[in-house]
């Protein structure tokens, strides 16, 4: 089978001081048809010649201390499931999400998801 490119596009809307105030994205083989609207995002890539992470990390200024904090909750969750998926290692993924746990109790994401149940 010959090789085939998927693409991945961003858009950013951006206010008369560079501040976005909208995101966007769409990708080749998405699910969703046409852009997605998102208020953050983070995007990071490794080079592995300069042993170091490029990051595009954005949100729009209307996002919430309070829907940031959802967010990154569920983003340290992502990342352990990721670090689990490309290393096998158990242990690691579990103090991640561990971690996660911690933050979301101290930042009060866990106790304000179990109190809307």
């Amino acid at each position: 089978m010959p090789p085939r490119t998927a693409e991945i596009k961003v858009t950013v809307e951006l206010n008369d001081q560079n501040l976005p105030t909208g995101i966007g994205w769409r990708a080749t083989e998405g699910e969703e048809e046409g852009e997605t609207a998102c208020q953050a995002m983070m995007l990071s890539f490794w080079d592995s010649e300069k042993q170091a992470v490029a990051a595009i990390d954005l949100w729009t200024e209307e996002m919430t201390i309070e829907e940031m904090n959802q967010y990154f909750y569920q983003v340290i969750h992502k990342l352990a499931d990721t670090y689990l998926r490309a290393t096998k290692d158990d242990a690691i993924a579990r103090e991640i999400h561990a971690f996660g746990e911690g933050f979301g109790e101290t930042s009060g994401v866990v106790g304000s998801r179990e109190q809307s149940k």
